[in-house]
């Protein structure tokens, strides 16, 4: 079972890799934003906006996954519906640098407070995903922090030091606009 230093562990670290990807952001102009580096694939290639509206995306993804794992018993989650998120991939480059960071601290701020009502027994809950396995509940929020440091990496053009570990291969989630 989760403990309280287990929790703020927890959202100490989503806080400060969150405020890390964001503070790469301070005074990065739009079309620096939207660059795609020609020699790169998947996500690589992608442009810092895009990069953005895929944390927005998956933050929302991630937060559902919680949400069934905290509701239902050992869920399997393929095919759980997801909120919308203002700037989805397709339409990174319609918005501001701005309004991204606006979007990812409006989906963060979501996420913590569903952090605050779970109970520290819940946080052993499973659920599974084809591309990830079963995880615990306390290991899809500790996607979020792994994920906004992988993103930040790729932003500041070095090779993260982390990289999901998915069960089948990495999906291609590559979209073009």
């Amino acid at each position: 079972m989760a403990t309280n230093a287990d929790v703020q562990d927890l959202i100490e670290k989503m806080t400060q890799e969150r405020q890390a990807l964001l503070a790469l952001l301070d005074g990065i102009d739009e079309e620096r934003a939207e660059y795609q580096p020609p020699d790169q694939a998947g996500e690589e290639g992608w442009s810092v906006k895009e990069q953005l509206s895929h944390l927005a995306e998956m933050e929302t993804r991630y937060r559902a996954w919680v949400e069934r794992a905290l509701a239902e018993e050992s869920p399997d989650l393929s095919g759980t519906a997801v909120d919308p998120v203002a700037y989805p991939l397709e339409d990174a480059h319609d918005a501001t640098v701005s309004q991204h960071v606006a979007e990812l601290l409006d989906q963060r701020a979501r996420t913590l407070a569903v952090i605050e009502g779970i109970v520290p027994s819940d946080y052993d809950r499973t659920a599974s995903h084809q591309s990830f396995g079963t995880l615990s509940v306390l290991q899809w929020l500790r996607s979020y922090y792994r994920h906004d440091r992988m993103h930040r990496a790729q932003i500041e053009g070095r090779e993260p030091d982390y990289k999901p570990n998915f069960a089948n291969g990495e999906p291609d989630q590559r979209r073009r606009r």
